[in-house]
């Protein structure tokens, strides 16, 4: 496979997942905003540092609100990790690699771009904010299973695949984070029914309520790390996506396990073999911030990896 083919459908993978995580997340905090309306302003501010963008929002913005946050995050053609932005980008690597995703992977993409982008998508997301972006989150799920269905496991669903894992393995340590300096309002809160409110926010932003609840049952601090870091089985976790996606990896190179090759297969298998022998004990105990912070770090030095081996070949 081409080089540029590879990086195409890795990228088309990660901003389809990142658009559909910025929608759940709004989604989150509207509902979060019926829950806790006298102290959950605050948190329109911290939507948007979890992306990163927040001096370019207070710059063009002032201060968040609803409003603001929710065109800067969802609209606005100058963020790249908009909404649109990401649908915009995931569209235009998609036409480049007609030829090797499916028609409907074509088509259901398309339906959502010309969806956020036709005349009344902004007064809808105004008007009814909480459905507008139910559907954003849907449409998002629908086209990721319509890429899982109608494509061959071939070299293309497997960067394809890798694309995804990653994005949403970092989408979930940045939520997780943002638990940890931002929602919490005071310290005597803890273990209070309006931090158990901020873990479930958590939970619903991660797409992990559901599953959690079936799993441990009441809300824990330790037992919700545990779930979204260390769990091998649910799919939305970290552990479950590196592993997930190291598979993918070597699917690629043929590479045997415990073994490497090249930068993407060392920097990524040492990162899901870490998540293997860490108890969430330990996470909480060396410092939950501290843990994410070293873990972004490295999941981006991986990206690098993968980015160095395969899509940054020069000719010989």
């Amino acid at each position: 496979m081409l080089s540029r083919v590879a990086e195409s459908i890795y990228w088309m993978s990660r901003q389809i997942e990142r658009a559909e995580n910025v929608g759940r997340c709004v989604d989150v905090n509207l509902h979060l905003l019926l829950d806790l309306p006298g102290l959950f302003e605050g948190q329109w501010g911290a939507l948007v540092k979890i992306t990163g963008n927040y001096d370019d929002f207070r710059e063009r913005y002032g201060e968040p609100n609803d409003q603001r946050v929710i065109e800067f995050l969802t609209f606005d053609r100058e963020n790249p990790n908009s909404v649109v932005s990401c649908i915009t980008a995931a569209r235009e690597n998609a036409r480049s690699i007609r030829e090797i995703i499916s028609s409907d992977t074509w088509e259901e993409l398309n339906i959502i771009y010309l969806d956020l982008t036709s005349n009344d998508a902004q007064k809808r997301a105004k008007d009814d904010p909480a459905e507008f972006f139910r559907q954003v989150r849907r449409a998002g799920t629908a086209l990721t299973g319509v890429m899982f269905e109608t494509m061959s496991r071939e070299e293309a669903w497997h960067f394809s695949r890798m694309g995804r894992l990653l994005e949403r393995a970092d989408q979930t340590t940045r939520i997780l984070d943002l638990k940890y300096f931002l929602l919490l309002p005071d310290a005597q809160d803890v273990g209070t029914p309006i931090d158990d409110v901020h873990w479930l926010a958590i939970l619903r932003s991660a797409g992990a309520f559901e599953m959690y609840r079936k799993a441990h049952g009441r809300v824990s601090a330790n037992k919700i790390v545990q779930f979204l870091v260390l769990d091998a089985q649910f799919p939305r976790s970290v552990h479950y996506c590196l592993n997930n996606a190291e598979i993918s990896l070597r699917a690629v190179t043929g590479t045997p396990y415990k073994t490497f090759r090249n930068s993407a297969e060392r920097r990524l298998g040492r990162l899901a073999s870490d998540l293997d022998y860490t108890d969430h004990k330990d996470v909480v105990r060396n410092g939950l911030h501290q843990f994410l912070d070293e873990f972004q770090t490295s999941l981006n030095h991986a990206g690098d990896g993968l980015s160095e081996t395969f899509f940054a070949l020069k000719p010989s």
